[in-house]
């Protein structure tokens, strides 16, 4: 045969439109001429007659013959994974990854594969060309892309960017709203929320569906709307669940405990104040596995000063899919598996969904219910998680006796001895303090403020600050109320035993809404500085009370906003009652609960137990409050 003159005909039938014929002609040629237009024409053959796997087999073989970053590679990974076969989609995609940077339709083929297999640390190459595209499906893509690193500036000019293509979707407004809170910008929240009121006024929660659950904490107090706010509504979790609850389990006489977080490095928040819990796990008890995502950056910075095997058995799960970590967690019959991540960065809270465990919690990291996991518990306390939250959660609710949150006296530094000449902070004034995170101000927080500093002429508000653009609208605001920008007095982000030690020289910490101080309001109470807090309406505004509660500090917690702002005016003027305050934190620190570490994994275990128990009984999880240890007599830890 005349592998020309085939060749040129099967590609003349083919331009005819006769794809059988040239496919009949190419079907005898390949055995003799398997060349990289062979196969091309093959596959365009194919893809005509609507076998598009088969067309998207040949492209991959014309790809291979042809060489590195062949579009007939391309070609292939698009085709397999419009047929729905993502495994040879990403085999492809990955032969050709280079080309994605600037390859929207390649991008997205790589990032949606990558996301649905929880890598998202892989996916920040193809963020900008994905969100340059004019494709609605890209543009969707987008917004699950730029939904976590708040402190990521690309993600801000992204979002901007999308938000002027797409107007109408609503996830990207929510998401232009999230960068606005940021940096305290609140012309902009007040314009662009507008539409999502109008939305609320009319009863039309759908928006809910699509609106970051984290981020809706910062704008909505009511918790029955947290539990509507979602990554991915069309979850099956009850099917999940039944999946995982089918697989036979043996119990063993130690509970096996796994943690899962990518906080497991001293520095970080979460670890001051859960380490001296890991620490204290009766091992005669419980085996302590952490299931480890940290990123590998934390790890080296801290090598050869931390020693984590103290905390428990480490197994790294951080370059695994969400699918194989929970295969690693199976395979060590973890009886419960402890989420400490939820719907917060670096979180990989999608592996309970390939059921891990035969029970599964949430704890500490999310301050609410936690949506689309597959979760058995959430564990709080009486004050976080009262009785009418119930109908709001997914999870069935564990209640910890004195607070959900742990700390830690041993390894957090000891407040020393500082004065305001130190930090800048004027002698004679009283000083109201925040140390929150800025998005968590809003202008019916920094309404009161106002209203309390002109009540009291001679007092200032420190606060930390994030970003010099935050500075300047805090300001703005600030002074449209009628305030001097001398009223407020900006401090920067310090070393952690810097930030213990400066606290204490201010007079009283004032609390924020619908998101309190969590970390940073223990914080202040271990630095002596007294906080005032409001009642709140969900579990992220309770937690304020929840640890005053915890040191004995119960009337901190105003009955509402009004009383909030008028406890603040009168403590101001009662220099006496705020020394007996810090006093009374300081006495308290030392006997009651809050930082009583070894009572508190007392308590957490007990919880653990009465799981354990329940599903050994094969009885389904059901709301547990876990019993109260007798209170100390003696003092446990000294500030010596």
């Amino acid at each position: 045969m005349n592998t020309n003159i085939s060749f040129a005909a099967a590609s003349k039938d083919y331009q005819k439109g006769q794809y059988l014929k040239s496919l009949e002609v190419l079907n005898r040629l390949i055995d003799t001429q398997r060349d990289v237009k062979t196969y091309v024409l093959l596959a365009k053959n194919l893809l005509k007659l609507g076998f598009k796997s088969e067309a998207a087999s040949a492209y991959a073989l014309a790809g291979e013959l042809d060489g590195k970053e062949s579009p007939y590679t391309r070609e292939a990974a698009l085709l397999y994974f419009a047929c729905g076969d993502e495994h040879q989609a990403l085999l492809q995609a990955l032969r050709v990854m280079t080309l994605a940077r600037s390859d929207a339709e390649l991008a997205f083929v790589l990032t949606a594969i990558l996301l649905k297999q929880g890598r998202k640390d892989l996916v920040s190459p193809y963020r900008k060309v994905i969100s340059e595209s004019s494709h609605p499906d890209h543009a969707r893509l987008a917004v699950r892309l730029l939904s976590d690193d708040i402190l990521d500036a690309t993600n801000e000019t992204l979002v901007y960017n999308l938000f002027k293509k797409f107007p109408d979707i609503m996830p990207l407004r929510l998401l232009k709203l999230v960068f606005a809170r940021e940096v305290c910008d609140f012309e902009l929240v007040t314009k662009e929320f507008l539409p999502v009121q109008k939305m609320l006024d009319k009863g039309d929660l759908s928006f809910l569906e699509r609106d970051n659950p984290f981020y809706n904490l910062h704008w909505c107090g009511d918790e029955a709307l947290n539990a509507l706010a979602s990554h991915n509504p069309s979850l099956l979790l009850k099917e999940a669940a039944a999946r995982r609850k089918a697989v036979p389990h043996a119990w063993s006489k130690k509970i096996r405990i796994g943690y899962l977080s990518s906080d497991f490095w001293a520095g970080h928040a979460t670890m001051k104040l859960l380490r001296r819990i890991l620490e204290l796990h009766d091992r005669d008890k419980f085996e302590i596995t952490l299931f480890c995502h940290t990123e590998e950056k934390y790890l080296e910075h801290e090598a050869g000063t931390v020693d984590r095997s103290q905390w428990g058995d480490v197994c790294i799960v951080r370059d695994m899919t969400d699918e194989e970590a929970a295969n690693a967690i199976r395979e060590r019959q973890i009886d419960i598996l402890v989420d400490l991540k939820g719907h917060t960065f670096g979180g990989r809270s999608r592996i309970l969904n390939y059921g891990g465990a035969p029970l599964q919690a949430t704890w500490l990291g999310f301050p609410g219910t936690v949506t689309d996991l597959d979760l058995d518990y959430s564990i709080g306390d009486r004050f976080v998680l009262p009785a009418s939250s119930e109908a709001n959660y997914y999870e069935k609710l564990v209640r910890m006796p004195d607070c959900y949150q742990p700390n830690d006296p041993a390894n957090r530094p000891k407040p020393r001895p500082t004065t305001r000449a130190q930090v800048g902070l004027p002698e004679e004034a009283f000083v109201f303090a925040s140390f929150n995170a800025n998005r968590k101000i809003n202008t019916a927080i920094l309404d009161v403020w106002c209203n309390i500093l002109k009540r009291v002429p001679n007092s200032v508000l420190w606060l930390m600050l994030s970003s010099p653009r935050t500075e300047k609208n805090l300001l703005n605001y600030m002074n449209k109320k009628g305030l001097e920008s001398d009223r407020v007095i900006f401090c920067p982000r310090v070393s952690y035993e810097e930030h213990i030690d400066r606290q204490q020289v201010a007079d009283l910490g004032v609390d924020t809404f619908p998101v309190n101080g969590h970390t940073t309001t223990s914080e202040q109470l271990w630095g002596g500085l007294p906080v005032l807090t409001v009642k709140g309406t969900n579990f992220a505004s309770r937690v304020s009370e929840s640890l005053l509660n915890a040191i004995g500090l119960p009337e901190l917690v105003a009955s509402d906003i009004k009383a909030y702002e008028d406890m603040a005016v009168e403590l101001a003027n009662a220099p006496d009652r705020i020394a007996e305050y810090k006093r009374r934190i300081r006495d308290n620190a030392v006997i009651m609960p809050l930082f009583d570490a070894e009572r508190f994994t007392l308590h957490l275990e007990r919880a653990y137990e009465m799981m354990v128990e329940r599903a050994k009984l094969g009885q389904e999880p059901d709301h547990i409050d876990v019993p109260a240890l007798p209170p100390r007599t003696e003092p446990f830890f000294s500030f010596g």
